[in-house]
């Protein structure tokens, strides 16, 4: 993942309410700038962070680089298990850095919603002006129950964001 502007990451996370207990969770890889200031940010607001890494060499360079802070979890997580419930927890938002290929896409949302809080937030980082690719998340986003989806296109240079809420009662799955 190319850098990300801090400037604008600060912006970002104005829609994090100032409100103890928040939990954020993160499917990154090794080369990920948002998790570096995710883990300040939520070290300074005493929030939990989860780090989801999906192989054996992004978890272990950031089992290393963030050993010594203790709000920080990190996991290896494949993406292609069966169930992403994790320790019976619900996360605020859910942000997404980690390239998931199309192929593991409508999967991913599926699970993932399990894993947020109603009223919880998904956010999916994908390369700037990737038609493709936004379709085919929003219309998984829609399949899958998520509502009042978003894009955030004038924020990052590289990058538009993709915003979308888990919402209780909606729809019967």
């Amino acid at each position: 993942m190319k850098n990300i502007e801090k400037e604008s990451l600060v912006q970002l996370l104005e829609i994090i309410p100032d409100k103890p207990a928040q939990r954020l969770l993160h499917f990154c890889s090794d080369d990920d700038t948002l998790s570096n200031y995710l883990s300040d940010y939520t070290q300074e607001k005493h929030y939990e962070y989860q780090l989801l890494c999906r192989d054996s060499i992004s978890f272990d360079s950031m089992k290393e680089k963030y050993k010594a802070q203790d709000h920080v979890s990190i996991l290896k997580f494949p993406i292609k298990r069966p169930r992403y419930v994790i320790q019976g927890k619900d996360y605020e938002f859910v942000f997404v850095t980690l390239t998931i290929e199309e192929e593991e896409r409508s999967d991913f949302v599926k699970k993932t919603y399990e894993l947020i809080k109603h009223a919880g937030n998904i956010l999916v980082f994908i390369p700037k002006g990737d038609y493709a690719q936004e379709d085919h998340w929003l219309s998984l986003f829609e399949e899958h129950l998520y509502v009042a989806t978003s894009k955030i296109d004038d924020m990052f240079e590289h990058y538009d964001v993709l915003v979308s809420r888990r919402m209780h009662g909606w729809g019967s799955k």
